[in-house]
């Protein structure tokens, strides 16, 4: 029987209070990712892959998995690694399972980088299997205080892992990433921890925008309603209730009575406007906007959200600052606040907000 320690799975940022005891369906899951990786990796020993003797051959190879990720632990290796997201713009994080090409990827990575919090829930069995040959494998979240963590009743027992939505808490995993750089690589532990430093100065500056922007919305429209529940940190931390058709996980299906309570918050507070997401299918949303049309309220589309996935490569929505920036933005404007069009810096792009 394939069993791996309590301990592994709270490395990992995995939560071992889900840990079930494996069916034969999942042993036979794990003889599969084994299989995989031994054939990417020509039957060499895994832990090799990650050693610390690649990491002064640079730039050395980090893979990680969605954009917020990518682009944090960018700021901080700077041009000491190479690295590689494998989830794109479109891509659902609670959905993705791991591709062949994906488990070449991390099987040919020296580090590894997710956010944990089962986020990735389809990929902790690679993340296990990959630790367990002895590669450097980090949930950037591992840093965080337990008791900053949402654990909404509505999903007991799993943690909320949506923790980038509060631009200070997720700061905190950048000095993270940083030590488990210099750890990896000592000979340039202090260049990681400058990165860190002004990374989150940048980050800092963040947060004081997003505060003061979501605080110009008059205070009767504070109410945020997106697609699935991805911004109770944001709510927590910026002053917005949070309400959305589907739960933490986009698994969930939005239900009829779901909808209808929406609809009858929305008309009851006189809200102006209700968002899509980039990537979670908006028919949810949508029905909210139909329901209360059809009692007399005339409901806007404020605009598209970026919750699980930034915006395209190579645009500053793609950003995790400028992902935030045109978020705090487009909420605010939508709702009565008050904003630039070009958001903090003046480099938001129209077009992104639309659907």
């Amino acid at each position: 029987m394939l069993a791996f320690p309590p301990k592994l799975y709270q490395f990992l940022g995995l939560d071992p209070r889900n840990a079930r005891r494996p069916r034969l369906a999942t042993h036979f899951a794990w003889l599969a990712i084994f299989a995989m990786l031994a054939a990417v990796t020509g039957c060499k020993d895994l832990g090799s892959a990650g050693g610390n003797v690649n990491a002064r051959m640079y730039p050395y190879r980090i893979v990680t998995t969605c954009g917020m990720v990518t682009d944090m632990v960018r700021n901080i290796a700077g041009d000491k690694a190479e690295v590689t997201g494998l989830m794109g713009p479109t891509v659902d994080p609670h959905l993705h399972k791991p591709t062949r090409s994906d488990v070449r990827a991390l099987s040919e990575a020296d580090v590894v980088f997710y956010v944990g919090l089962m986020l990735e829930g389809r990929m902790a069995d690679t993340f296990v299997s990959l630790a367990a040959s002895g590669k450097p494998v980090y949930a950037v979240t591992e840093v965080i205080d337990r008791s900053k963590l949402r654990e909404p009743p509505e999903f007991e027992g799993h943690w909320d892992p949506h923790v980038w939505m509060n631009v200070a808490l997720w700061s905190e995993c950048a000095q993270g990433v940083a030590q488990r750089l210099a750890e990896f690589d000592p000979a340039n532990a202090q260049y990681y921890r400058d990165n860190a430093a002004r990374y989150r100065e940048e980050l800092a500056a963040l947060d004081a925008y997003v505060r003061q922007t979501i605080a110009s919305i008059p205070e009767g429209q504070r109410m945020l309603i997106t697609a699935h529940d991805a911004f109770g940190y944001f709510g927590e931390a910026y002053g917005l209730k949070v309400q959305s058709p589907q739960g933490i996980t986009t698994e969930s299906e939005p239900s009829v009575e779901d909808v209808n309570q929406l609809v009858d918050l929305v008309v009851r507070n006189k809200i102006r406007a209700i968002f899509v997401e980039s990537s979670v299918n908006p028919k949810g949303i949508r029905a909210i906007q139909q329901g209360a049309e059809q009692r007399g309220w005339k409901l806007a589309l404020g605009g598209r959200l970026f919750s699980d996935a930034m915006g395209a490569e190579g645009t500053y929505e793609g950003t995790y600052i400028g992902m935030m920036d045109h978020n705090a933005t487009t909420i605010a404007r939508a709702l009565g606040g008050e904003a630039p069009e070009g958001g903090m810096q003046g480099r938001l792009t129209p077009a992104a907000a639309e659907e």
